[in-house]
């Protein structure tokens, strides 16, 4: 199978495509490849890489259902072999990396691109592996050309870009003070998430010191300037009669990735310029970033009973409590089913459970009719506007349509883009038109009221 890496220089690379979600990525990808149009879409040629070409073949038969398997080149690299990495970056000029955790094998796949000038997006929802690869390879990344984006799927791009719709809707002298996103999953059928999901999150846990020392360890960076105070905390378990949901707060990447988005907006109030932009470009990528208003955010999973967030609760606790010790990593990894109630399998969900699931993303801003007389600390909020991001199954279905907009986006713009370094894809897909492709793939952006609240 290596002689492939022969073979002429590819758009992208899959890698990790023999996984769960790898395969609906590959399933997502040949779309743009089978297209009527070809000459429409950027991409021309893609390759599948991993460790088991058999693997990869058998995806690729999946994948292409009910049609034959087309003539996709599959390579074999490793994560644990730094040379086959750099192989893939030689060949290629966008590395799609679906292998996770990444907290366990990224940092390899990071390091080859950064080192080649390759560039990189992956799916990612994991703080500490985003913020440690920023600190390590952004410099590098620069210097070579490597674009690293992580966070190119579910987990980020819809609190990203949620929260960038909320706070364009306000219009001076209007602004937000704080947006809360509110997390419903739903089903017609049971949810059953992504055993890798769950594996991260344990983690996640094990390591949260780490974390906290990455951050105390980094430079300060510019914190931005939100009219009025921080909001209070609020309630441990909250009912937003608004939407007909209780909630309660979500220890999610995204809170993480919209901070750093919005720090690098505090240094670049018009954006990262591209690497070749024109004109025109520029204009329109500073008129966006001047619509957009930052804002205190946080995230909440939510349920339309209290009985389903005394379950998210219950499932927390056994995470945050047995993810500790070794023993009670091992038990959680043992037996998912258990310790997630039903929500966690290794075998992941079966393809009917993909198609009945979906989720909905209420957005609810809080802010002042008029900032200009808002001094920071005092005021009490006097405007809502609630907006909401709906879509199809967040991990196999809405990740790959997700990863691979940002991808053709990359592809088609590159001059538009920044030309290296590590960032969020907030930062760097938020002037594009990824919100617009995904709505004409399912995912939909709405206002759902705007009001005056009582002082």
């Amino acid at each position: 199978m290596d002689e492939a890496l022969n073979a002429p220089f590819y758009d992208l690379i899959i890698l990790g495509a023999s996984g769960y979600t790898g395969k609906y990525v590959i399933k997502e990808a040949l779309k743009f490849i089978n297209t009527s149009k070809p000459s429409l879409s950027p991409l021309k040629t893609f390759a599948l890489a991993g460790r088991n070409p058999t693997k990869l073949s058998q995806s690729l038969s999946w994948a292409s259902q009910p049609n034959p398997p087309p003539p996709i080149p599959i390579l074999t690299a490793d994560t644990s072999d730094p040379d086959s990495l750099r192989r893939l970056c030689r060949h290629t000029r966008l590395i799609l990396n679906c292998v996770g955790p990444f907290r366990l094998h990224g940092q390899p796949v990071v390091a080859a691109c950064a080192e080649s000038g390759c560039d990189y997006l992956d799916i990612s929802g994991e703080p500490e592996f985003m913020e440690r690869m920023e600190a390590m390879y952004h410099d590098q990344a620069v210097e070579k050309g490597s674009l690293v984006i992580s966070a190119c799927g579910f987990d980020s791009v819809p609190a990203e870009l949620g929260l960038m719709f909320n706070s364009r809707q306000w219009m001076p002298p209007a602004a937000p003070n704080v947006v809360e996103a509110y997390l419903s999953l739903e089903s017609e059928r049971q949810i059953v998430g992504n055993f890798a999901t769950y594996e991260s999150a344990i983690l996640g846990v094990a390591n949260v010191d780490q974390l906290v020392q990455l951050r105390r360890s980094r430079p300060k960076r510019p914190r931005p300037v939100i009219p009025g105070g921080p909001p209070p905390k609020g309630p441990l378990i909250e009912h937003q009669k608004e939407v007909g949901i209780w909630a309660v707060k979500l220890p999610s990447a995204d809170s993480a990735v919209v901070r750093r988005t919005l720090a690098t907006l505090a240094e670049s109030p018009y954006g990262l310029p591209g690497v070749n932009e024109s004109a025109d470009q520029i204009a329109k990528r500073e008129a966006f970033w001047s619509t957009v208003k930052p804002a205190h955010f946080g995230v909440k999973i939510a349920s339309k009973t209290l009985l389903g967030i005394l379950r998210f609760i219950t499932v927390g606790m056994f995470i945050g409590l047995l993810g500790t010790t070794s023993f009670g990593r091992w038990l959680l990894l043992k037996l998912p089913s258990v310790f997630s109630l039903g929500w966690f399998k290794k075998k992941g969900p079966t393809e009917d459970e993909v198609r009945s699931a979906s989720f909905k993303m209420w957005f609810v801003g809080r802010g002042f009719s008029d900032s200009t007389s808002v001094s920071q600390g005092r005021g009490k909020p006097d405007m809502e506007i609630v907006t909401r991001v709906m879509g199809p199954e967040i991990g196999y279905v809405t990740t790959p349509i997700i990863l691979v907009r940002c991808a053709l986006i990359l592809l088609s713009q590159r001059d538009n883009l920044p030309k290296g370094g590590v960032f969020t894809p907030g930062i760097v897909f938020g002037p594009t038109e990824l919100q617009e492709r995904l709505q004409d793939n399912g995912i939909s952006f709405d206002v759902i009221s705007k009001r005056a609240l009582s002082a």
